[in-house]
């Protein structure tokens, strides 16, 4: 039987072959121990913080999911990643606030896809895979989806005439894939970068800890919680976000556009150089960053890698045909 009390009402559930409590009934001791927990003072200090926190009070006020987006919000306008028309893919975009950011700055004609192992219902504009993105099948899911150009992009209404803009784009597109043609070694358009299709991937994707006990608590309960959070094994949360960035890259490598951008979100560590090496191996320009937005007392850090090099291959970046991902 287990006693679950919401504010400003209790609601008693029995377990098969149990009986409620009663009024008299003594409580287990393991439940007091429960409530106690929730009234500690590390839960008093995150309650706290999170009402002074100045980039959550803004967030509710624009109507954004999270105070997330802001962190997205500082490189965008650091690193200029962003301009409309883009396709975008945003991995790990649970709850959504990358993807309102990447819908609103790649207006109008661009299309966001996301990809995330939690069920989330996609923010507006935006389109949303559910799957493991450390799986085969998710990833050629994804492959599938971006390299069709009309799927997740605003429809135009019937009868309407091609605004300026989508007539523009389209051109530039038409240009890109004639210099695309022309970069082929066998003349018939079909050159190494020829079916890259996406401008900008952006990786925030971190490994939930498991839910194992005290599911009615919500900062436990709530699996957007649970993803922002690190386990406090930092050897695992570092080794893992290696693992998730090295995936991002892989799926960078088959499917960014030269001179596109790539965003991932790590923990520091030994590897992180390796990484890094492998960033400047495909990318123009790798800069560490940690946002203002980003909490002081949290150990994530992004990579900023701006301008795909041309004829960049898997082989080139890891050094090794062996794919892992």
């Amino acid at each position: 039987m287990i006693d679950r009390v919401w504010p400003g009402r209790r609601l008693l559930l029995a377990w098969p072959g149990t009986r409620p409590l009663g009024a008299g009934a003594a409580r287990p001791a393991w439940l007091a121990g429960v409530r106690a927990a929730s009234n500690s003072s590390s839960s008093k200090r995150w309650n706290q913080r999170q009402q002074n926190d100045h980039y959550r009070k803004e967030a509710v006020l624009q109507g954004l999911r999270s105070r997330a987006a802001y962190k997205l919000l500082q490189l965008d306008h650091q690193y200029k990643l962003f301009r409309p028309g883009m396709t975008v893919v945003d991995l790990g975009f649970a709850p959504g606030s990358w993807s309102q950011v990447a819908v609103d700055r790649t207006s109008p004609g661009g299309r966001v896809v996301g990809v995330d192992i939690l069920p989330c219902a996609p923010p507006k504009g935006a389109s949303a895979i559910q799957g493991n993105f450390l799986a085969p099948a998710t990833q050629d899911s994804l492959r599938q989806y971006v390299r069709d150009h009309d799927r997740g992009r605003p429809v135009a209404r019937d009868g309407a005439a091609p605004a300026y803009l989508e007539l523009e784009r389209e051109q530039a597109a038409a240009d890109a894939a004639a210099d695309a043609g022309d970069a082929g070694a066998d003349g018939t358009g079909a050159g190494p970068d020829a079916d890259k299709v996406v401008d900008l991937v952006l990786s925030d994707m971190s490994d939930p800890w498991p839910l194992v006990e005290y599911p009615w608590i919500r900062t436990l309960s709530q699996p957007h919680y649970r993803m922002a959070n690190t386990s406090g094994i930092g050897v695992r949360d570092h080794a893992m976000s290696m693992d998730l960035c090295d995936a991002a890259l892989t799926f960078a490598v088959d499917m960014l556009k030269v001179d596109g951008h790539f965003v991932c979100k790590f923990f520091s560590g030994p590897e992180e150089k390796l990484l890094e090496a492998r960033l400047k191996r495909m990318f123009r320009t790798v800069k560490r960053n940690k946002p203002e937005a980003s909490r002081k007392a949290s150990r994530e850090m992004f990579f900023v890698a701006t301008r795909r090099k041309k004829n960049v291959s898997y082989e080139d970046v890891y050094l090794t045909s062996e794919r892992v991902w």
